[in-house]
């Protein structure tokens, strides 16, 4: 755990740290719906799991001394009580303002005991004892809770608000010794142990629900993305719950992982909202365009966008020679030398979304080099706006994309081989662009970025939605059911 800053250290570091990235990193830039399908999935889940997890459930032992006529007192004992079946017919969730109730209606448990009673009556002067096994099947049991759950410092804390059960009617069956003489004696211990079940659901119950919550204060706080970025998944404000579904929001900003100071950009915050066009879908994820111009930045601080192109589909193009005809100039000075393209970005590309496109804008300075024996001898600088557009898709959880060329200008920007006639040049760069640098785009697009899912759960089904200034993620979730609850143990 991180030893406690000094205060005075604290003072400093907040000084340190701009107030345009306090205030982001407090603000939700992705948000996350489950709807009511998806909480019908997951309820389901969670009562599979629990299940499994209590399965076999050992109760305490039952004593019990009750007079007879004619026998006296009679000691009674029933050990080695266990629930070794569970089974729920119907169940439900709802959330609502005061939380989110999950009620199981029509529970059927059964379970196996020892049972054994001695006495000694005046009749006869030895102690009399008899012991055999029972079966027991109760019916008609209702299990119920309430979770609240709500924001604390950046994760989920969830709380048992309201836990019950109550068991309806049981019946027991005696094998074993003279079990059909003393089926009646037995039944007496029906309230005994109809108690003991409701008590250890109950526990269980509890127990459980502490479990879950420290699994959800546990989940990391960021995504890793690559070596260099990572995904800010802190949690902001408080679930929003509805009668149909659960809302989250989320930071979403890529942010750096090593702590290297970079560049601040600020983006406006347009409060995300999760419209899916199917109802049924169980989940929705809504990206605003500032995740995407995140990342952009973010790897442009980092110095990933600069490219030296040194092979190409056509590779004459790198020869002055390829280029006599279009700048006679430069071959004339470095005749038959060897070349490269230095691409680099002046700025971050920068993204648009809209209800029908994603449009991206790019800066950029391609220096074009000659290399002449040992030297790399800079010839000239032309200055590129190239105008893209992109798709989307979904490939496991992962976010990814492509981009095409939809046209760009150019200038001259300086140039040591006299003037440059763009409009020769024109038709190279477009075949530059379009045969080098957008493929190279897509290579990294084609990788995505992980969306905010917990480890464990799938993306299935998925529709992408586009909208004023977001992007949507409407899907179904499945869960990999060699996994349980406790191995889930972050997102991807």
């Amino acid at each position: 755990m991180a030893q406690t800053l000094p205060l005075f250290l604290l003072i400093i570091c907040l000084l340190l740290i701009p107030s345009s990235q306090i205030q982001q990193e407090q603000e939700a830039f992705t948000t996350i719906v489950i709807s009511q399908q998806g909480l019908d999935f997951l309820k389901n889940l969670l009562i599979t799991q629990a299940i499994s997890s209590i399965i076999p459930l050992k109760l305490p032992n039952i004593t019990k001394t009750a007079k007879f006529p004619f026998l006296g007192n009679v000691h009674m004992l029933l050990s080695n009580i266990t629930i070794y079946q569970l089974q729920v017919l119907d169940s439900y969730v709802k959330p609502g303002d005061s939380g989110i109730a999950i009620i199981a209606s029509g529970t059927t448990c059964n379970l196996s005991m020892d049972w054994s009673y001695e006495y000694n009556t005046w009749l006869f002067p030895v102690e009399i004892s008899d012991q055999g096994h029972a079966s027991v099947q109760v019916e008609g049991m209702e299990v119920g809770l309430t979770l609240g759950l709500k924001n604390q410092e950046g994760t989920l804390k969830l709380s048992l608000m309201d836990c019950g059960c109550y068991v309806k009617d049981i019946s027991i069956k005696l094998d074993g010794g003279a079990s059909w003489l003393y089926q009646g004696m037995i039944d007496a211990f029906e309230e005994q142990i109809g108690s003991a079940v409701e008590n250890a659901i109950t526990k269980n119950l509890g127990e459980g629900i502490l479990k879950l919550d420290l699994f959800l204060q546990s989940l990391p706080k960021e995504i890793p993305v690559d070596d260099d970025a990572s995904i800010n998944v802190t949690f902001v404000d408080n679930p929003s719950l509805s009668n149909s579904s659960v809302g989250f929001d989320i930071n979403g900003l890529f942010t750096a992982r090593k702590k290297v100071p970079i560049a601040m950009y600020y983006y406006e915050n347009t409060l995300p909202s999760v419209l899916c066009t199917e109802p049924t879908k169980m989940l929705g994820i809504s990206l605003d365009e500032a995740v995407f111009n995140s990342a952009s930045a973010l790897y442009y601080d980092a110095k990933f966008m600069q490219w030296i192109v040194d092979k190409i589909p056509d590779q004459s193009l790198l020869n002055t020679a390829g280029w006599r005809f279009i700048v006679p100039q430069l071959y004339k000075k470095y005749p038959n030398d060897n070349m490269n393209m230095n691409l680099s970005l002046s700025s971050p590309p920068i993204l648009r979304i809209s209800e029908h496109n994603l449009d991206a804008m790019v800066y950029a300075d391609l220096i074009i080099d000659v290399l002449e024996a040992d030297q790399v001898i800079p010839v000239a600088c032309i200055s590129l706006v190239i105008r893209g557009s992109g798709s989307v898709g979904i490939a496991g959880n992962n976010l990814v994309g492509s981009v095409k060329l939809n046209d760009f200008s150019m200038s001259s920007k300086w140039s040591n081989i006299g003037n440059l006639r763009m409009y020769l040049i024109q038709p190279l760069m477009w075949t530059l662009i379009q045969t080098v640098f957008v493929p190279h785009a897509n290579a990294h697009l084609a990788k995505g970025f992980p969306l905010p899912i917990i480890h464990g759960f799938t993306v299935q089904n998925a529709e992408i939605i586009f909208s004023t200034s977001k992007i949507t993620v409407c899907g179904d979730v499945a869960f990999r059911e060699s996994l349980s609850i406790k191995q889930a143990s972050g997102p991807l």
